[in-house]
C-alpha cells in the first residue's frame, strides 16, 4: 500500500487520550434535536486545540479541518453528536480495568473522541496546529446531529450537501462493531398511524368505535406482512398510545411504526402493503372514524458493492493488523452519501455490548488496534489517490 505500518499508532497514551475524550462527551447529555450543549463542547475544543476553519452549520454540525500539503478532494470523517436517552438520564460511568460502563460511550461518544484522535495523530508530529505534514488532501472531521430515532439523518444530509461530490470519500465512524464494515445502507421508512373516533362510555355506547380497538386491529394486519416479503425485512411498532381511561371507549389512538428491507423493492413493496392497510382501515370504518399515517423518518437504501476500491482498501487496512472483517448492512450515517451514488462506509473502533441501552460498554484494550487500522485508512485513501466514485 506503499507505506510502512506504523506501529506508534498503538502508544497506549494515545488510547487513553481517546478514552479521556470519549468519556468527557458522554457525560454531556445529548438527545435527538438536543445536541447544542454537546457541539458546543466540540467546538470549543476544535478550536481549542488548533484545528483550521471551525464553523457550525445552521443543522447543529459542528465542523472543522486538518489541512494537507496539495488541494486533492478531501476526506471526509464523521461521528453522530446525538444519543438516544433523554436529557435527565443518569449519564453515570463506570471505568473497569478492561471496560468502560456508560449510557451512550460507544454510541457515538467514542466515535467523536477519534475525531480528535485523527487530528492528533496526523499533527502533532508536525509542529505546526492544524496541519498535516504526512497528507495530500484536506481531512474534514464532522461532528453531526439527528442520526438516532426521529432525528431522520438530517445532519449528515446537510453534510452531504455541503461536500457532495467535492469529497473523495465518507468515513463514518462508531464506537463498537470493530471489524464490520456497513457498505449498505438499510432502507427505513417510519410513519404515525392514527385513528381518531367520536369515543363514549364502555357501557351506555358499547358497539360505538374504539380507536384503540381499530389500531389494534390494524397492527395485526400489519405484523403479518414481513412473511410475504422474499428479502430480509422488518415491521415493528415501538410506540403506540392512546385512550383518556379503562372505562371510556377512546376517541384517539396512534402508534409509531418502523420498516426496513435490505432490498429497494422490498422496501417499496411493505410500503405500498402498510398503505393500502391503512387506507383500507380508513374507508371500512365510515365517516364515524378517520385512520390516517403520515411519514416521520425516510432512512434511504443505498450501497457500494464489496468489490468497490473503498471497501476493499479498508479490508486491506484491517488485515494488515490482523483483523478479520465481515461486510454488512446498516441504519447509519453512511445511508446518505450511499443513497446518493457517493462513496461511504461506516467503521467501528472497539468491541461491546448493550448499545441503546444504561449497560453499554467497550473493551479498551482493541481500541489500540480499531484507532490505528482507521488512521491507516486515511493514510491509504490520502496517498493512492485512485478514482473512487
Amino acid at each position: 500500500m506503499g507505506f510502512e505500518r506504523d506501529e506508534n499508532l498503538m502508544d497506549p497514551s494515545l488510547s487513553t487520550r481517546l478514552l479521556e475524550m470519549a468519556v468527557q462527551i458522554q457525560q454531556i447529555p445529548a438527545p435527538t434535536f438536543m445536541e447544542a450543549q454537546r457541539a458546543n463542547f466540540i467546538k470549543r475544543k476544535f478550536q481549542h486545540i488548533g484545528m483550521q476553519d471551525v464553523w457550525m452549520d445552521e443543522t447543529g454540525n459542528v465542523y472543522g479541518r486538518v489541512s494537507g500539503r496539495g488541494t486533492h478532494p478531501p476526506i471526509v470523517v464523521s461521528a453522530h453528536l446525538d444519543t438516544v436517552f433523554s436529557q435527565t438520564a443518569d449519564l453515570n460511568i463506570v471505568i473497569a480495568p478492561d471496560k468502560i460502563i456508560g449510557p451512550g460511550i460507544a454510541d457515538d461518544s467514542l466515535g467523536l473522541a477519534a475525531l480528535f484522535g485523527l487530528y492528533w495523530a496526523f499533527t502533532e508530529k508536525q509542529g505546526l496546529p492544524g496541519v498535516a505534514g504526512s497528507l495530500e488532501r484536506d481531512l474534514w472531521l464532522v461532528a453531526d446531529v439527528a442520526e438516532e430515532g426521529l432525528g431522520d439523518l438530517r445532519g449528515m444530509k446537510a453534510v452531504v450537501d455541503h461536500f457532495g461530490r467535492k469529497a473523495l470519500a465518507y468515513i463514518i465512524l462508531e464506537g463498537m462493531t470493530l471489524g464490520q464494515i456497513y457498505h449498505r445502507g438499510l432502507g427505513v421508512r417510519r410513519y404515525r398511524i392514527s385513528v381518531d373516533t367520536a369515543g363514549g362510555h364502555s357501557w351506555v355506547d358499547f358497539g360505538k368505535p374504539s380507536a384503540i380497538h381499530i389500531l389494534a386491529d390494524l397492527v395485526v394486519k400489519i405484523n403479518k406482512i414481513p412473511s410475504s416479503i422474499k428479502s430480509r425485512s422488518s415491521i415493528n411498532v415501538g410506540m403506540i398510545s392512546g385512550g383518556t381511561s379503562v372505562n371510556t371507549i377512546a376517541p384517539h389512538a396512534h402508534c409509531e411504526l418502523d420498516i426496513r428491507s435490505e432490498g429497494f423493492q422490498a422496501l417499496a413493496a411493505l410500503i405500498q402493503r402498510v398503505e393500502a392497510l391503512v387506507m383500507e382501515a380508513d374507508q371500512k370504518s365510515g365517516e364515524a372514524v378517520k385512520v390516517v399515517f403520515e411519514v416521520i423518518g425516510d432512512r434511504p437504501y443505498g450501497e457500494i458493492s464489496a468489490s468497490h476500491p473503498l471497501v476493499h482498501l479498508a479490508r486491506k487496512c484491517y488485515s494488515r493488523w490482523g483483523i478479520e472483517t465481515q461486510l454488512g448492512i446498516g441504519s447509519t450515517d453512511a445511508n446518505v452519501p450511499l443513497s446518493r451514488g457517493l462513496p461511504a462506509i461506516c467503521v467501528g473502533l472497539t468491541t461491546g455490548r448493550g448499545a441503546h441501552t444504561a449497560d453499554e460498554y467497550i473493551f479498551t484494550q482493541p481500541l489500540r488496534v480499531g484507532f490505528a487500522v482507521l488512521v491507516d485508512l486515511i493514510q491509504a485513501l490520502d496517498q493512492k489517490g485512485i478514482n473512487l466514485s
